[in-house]
């Protein structure tokens, strides 16, 4: 980890995200020292083992897309397939490596294309993804122009599924690093900030918000998206021990009371551009990700009504700038 971190190191010290190397590296050094998953080991063993190859051609403006199955014998396919496979679960996604789909519970990819023709050109931007997962939208970002893209998420697993891809693609302007939002100081550096499922994790949704305002520069551009409910600006969910069986949910605004929230705080601009019900072909289990899913959060009789009886999850993308 340490050769994955001090290029990151060298990299921003040579830009506009210089100042972060104030805290950063205490806090990854910290991190190093942290229990880590009983898996880590075996984790970073399969990314040692994982061969070099010379893609034909990397796509990542229509997907993320690393070379065709013909760049590669077949036995190394299967061992690269193999390899990839003790990544298991994949979430996010999807991926596709020299023919090998990696079929993502999430399709990802739906996302992109609902939030894509809302937000500003990403040409030359400094962009920030806050919870990003294993990363697929940062190589969508990196598609569409951002000139450095830098996502955090403190999972483990998420880390490791990047660096696979990553040692296909071989990008220095794309980074991933195991921070949670909280660990992150005022930097006031990134043209665009996304936190996409993110807020109804956080214990303080006001807070949250402040902390993403806190990334931008002025005028900056805020993508958010995330679970809302149906009511008006002083409609708020805050379920019992589970949502959809996740435990982790605390608040579910309306978009109403999110817009009031996010005007509350200064920020300008603000729209909702999109909202959608999740469907069982965006969420579903798949053979990169087979235990439990969309389908066993709901109602098996009510599909409009998670299994605990809360209306089932709409998702709602809003945009707003500093």
């Amino acid at each position: 980890m340490n050769n994955v971190f001090n290029k990151f190191y060298q990299q921003i010290a040579g830009n506009r995200l210089a100042h972060w190397l104030t805290q950063l590296p205490e806090q990854l050094s910290q991190w190093q020292k942290s229990e880590l998953h009983g898996d880590f080991s075996k984790w970073q063993k399969t990314l040692q083992a994982l061969p070099q190859t010379t893609p034909s051609h990397i796509d990542l403006c229509n997907s993320v897309t690393i070379g065709d199955a013909d760049d590669i014998p077949l036995g190394q396919q299967k061992r690269i397939e193999a390899l990839l496979k003790n990544f298991k679960p994949w979430r996010k996604g999807p991926y596709h490596v020299h023919g090998i789909d990696i079929d993502t519970e999430w399709r990802s990819d739906f996302k992109w294309d609902r939030l894509a023709p809302h937000i500003s050109d990403l040409n030359g931007r400094y962009v920030l993804d806050i919870g990003c997962g294993s990363g697929y939208h940062l190589w969508r970002m990196r598609g569409a122009g951002a000139s450095f893209v830098v996502g955090i998420d403190p999972t483990q697993l998420f880390l490791m599924q990047f660096l696979a891809m990553q040692h296909f693609i071989n990008d220095a302007n794309v980074n991933l690093l195991p921070l949670g939002v909280e660990q992150l100081p005022e930097l006031k550096a990134f043209d665009t900030v996304f936190a996409m499922g993110v807020l109804y994790h956080r214990k303080s949704p006001i807070d949250f918000l402040q902390q993403l305002k806190a990334q931008l520069v002025k005028g900056g551009e805020l993508i958010l998206e995330t679970l809302v409910i149906e009511g008006d600006e002083n409609t708020v969910l805050v379920p019992g021990e589970r949502y959809a069986k996740m435990r982790n949910v605390w608040f579910i605004p309306s978009t109403a009371a999110l817009v009031f929230w996010m005007e509350r705080l200064g920020f300008k601009n603000v729209r909702v551009v999109n909202t959608d019900q999740t469907a069982f072909e965006e969420q579903r289990k798949t053979e990169w990700m087979d235990t439990e899913s969309l389908q066993d959060f709901l109602d098996p009789n009510d599909a409009n009504k998670t299994i605990e009886g809360y209306p089932a999850p709409l998702r709602a993308i809003i945009i707003a700038n500093t």
